[in-house]
């Protein structure tokens, strides 16, 4: 009964709710303190330089791409555990894990557990902007999950976190294992020593 219900909200519906979501994300950031957009004053579609002030407060940096993989990871994952739950009711489901993710990176304990980690001592976490782009990118991720071949995908995400890897000695698997546990090898190689 519950899934013949989310089955027959039309796209609108679906739309208004994911906008919901968003909404939500940006204030409740807005209430923790972060700025809505990098404190500089400006907004850049890119910051490339991954210990500056400008990384996770412009539209993207380094880190978009793990957002994207984060997409890909959650079309899988609920596509194996719910399987005839149609795709967008899925698609929100993803957006409330990464929302949540997103939310919780902007928490004062996550921002002290991250200035650990050897390229982000001088992080304060996202402006509003920021956040809000990587669930878009996560969104971007799911939606390749979805329509491109298996294979495809796959190489899609070990390219990108071999090649972020490779260009800033970071991508999300090293930032996993670093926020989980600092690798004392992993941190003198991504200080550059």
């Amino acid at each position: 009964m519950c899934m013949g219900f989310f089955s027959n909200i039309s796209l609108k519906k679906y739309l208004f709710l994911g906008l919901g979501l968003v909404l939500i994300q940006a204030s409740i950031l807005y209430v923790l303190g972060q700025p809505p957009i990098c404190t500089c004053g400006y907004v850049k579609l890119w910051e490339g330089v991954v210990q500056s002030a400008g990384t996770s407060q412009h539209l993207s940096d380094w880190y978009t791409f793990s957002h994207i993989i984060h997409g890909i990871l959650f079309y899988g994952l609920l596509s194996l555990f719910f399987p005839r739950m149609p795709v967008f009711w899925r698609l929100l489901m993803a957006m409330g894990v990464e929302i949540t993710w997103e939310i919780s990176e902007n928490t004062s304990y996550v921002i002290e557990a991250y200035r650990k980690q050897a390229l982000a001592r001088g992080y304060m976490g996202d402006s509003i902007l920021n956040s809000v782009s990587d669930t878009c990118s996560m969104i971007l991720g799911f939606i390749i999950a979805r329509k491109a071949p298996l294979l495809c995908t796959i190489c899609l995400v070990i390219f990108l976190e071999l090649f972020v890897g490779y260009m800033i000695h970071d991508n999300l698997t090293l930032n996993i294992l670093n926020f989980i546990h600092p690798i004392n090898f992993i941190t003198k190689w991504q200080a550059g020593q």
